[in-house]
């Protein structure tokens, strides 16, 4: 069964602005369906968050819209492309996965130059002039030569959101990018976070849980519930957390303690 989906404030949109479309999308395993009967958009510019419980399928979901793994029926369509997966040659969009995903073996400037030597024609000093301007942009002047173990988590985080600028993308994913960051980093990756949209004009899909994060850099977002199996509120943040009527997204959004939410 759909599960009912509370809206609240929906933001005024034009069509055209749309950059992920998602259709009554089911997704799961075999005959287990995790989440099922979910529709909503992305619009250009979104700071958009996909944010639930544990377990709730935040990031199984942020694989299926970058096509790492295949719904089991409904539609997602990233800039009018279509199924994800079905691209042919670089994404058009960049991903930073929950742990960096750097190469131990390579160093920070190595590993933001693999996309660009994987799938361009680049000459060797242009590829180091990207790379030199993507690692400024982050605030990385100077680590071009440290190895992944030689630098910190907020670093690592940041390398990656480099390398997911490589070619230029209107859209980034972002997956748990506060996870196992102290506080003071985390609000400094949340300004990195604000500065590419702001800046740059960057359609950002996020996936966590972190609610100062939330409160601070969202400008629409979905909730997932694996109870529901699936979108129990959609809106922006702020005006889930003062309007929404469900107990379960008022305690998540207040942080209180629900009981009895089977």
């Amino acid at each position: 069964m759909t599960p009912i989906t509370e809206d609240i404030a929906p933001l005024d949109r034009h069509t055209d602005d749309v950059v992920i479309r998602v259709h009554d999308l089911s997704i799961g395993w075999g005959d287990f369906t995790l989440l099922e009967g979910m529709s909503y958009d992305v619009h250009r510019g979104d700071v958009f968050v996909i944010l639930g419980g544990s377990g709730c399928g935040k990031s199984t979901m942020l694989r299926h819209l970058v096509g790492l793994e295949q719904p089991q029926s409904g539609t997602i369509h990233v800039e009018g492309v279509g199924t994800p997966s079905m691209v042919i040659g670089p994404p058009p969009f960049g991903i930073l996965f929950q742990s960096g995903a750097l190469f131990g073996s390579m160093t920070v400037a190595q590993n933001v130059a693999l996309p660009l030597r994987t799938w361009t024609d680049l000459e060797p000093d242009a590829i180091a002039a990207i790379v030199r301007a993507k690692l400024a942009l982050v605030g990385l002047d100077g680590a071009e030569n440290n190895l992944p173990s030689e630098i910190s988590g907020g670093m690592k985080k940041r390398a990656g959101i480099a390398r997911a600028l490589a070619f230029e993308p209107k859209i980034l994913f972002l997956d748990e990018p506060s996870a196992g960051l102290d506080p003071i980093t985390a609000v400094e990756l949340d300004e990195q976070i604000l500065t590419l949209s702001k800046h740059l004009g960057m359609t950002i899909v996020i996936v966590t849980h972190e609610l100062a994060s939330i409160f601070k850099i969202a400008t629409n977002c979905i909730m997932l519930d694996k109870t529901a199996r699936g979108i129990i509120a959609r809106g922006p943040p702020q005006a889930l957390r003062e309007s929404a009527k469900q107990p379960f997204v008022q305690s998540f959004f207040r942080r209180e303690a629900l009981e009895d939410h089977t």
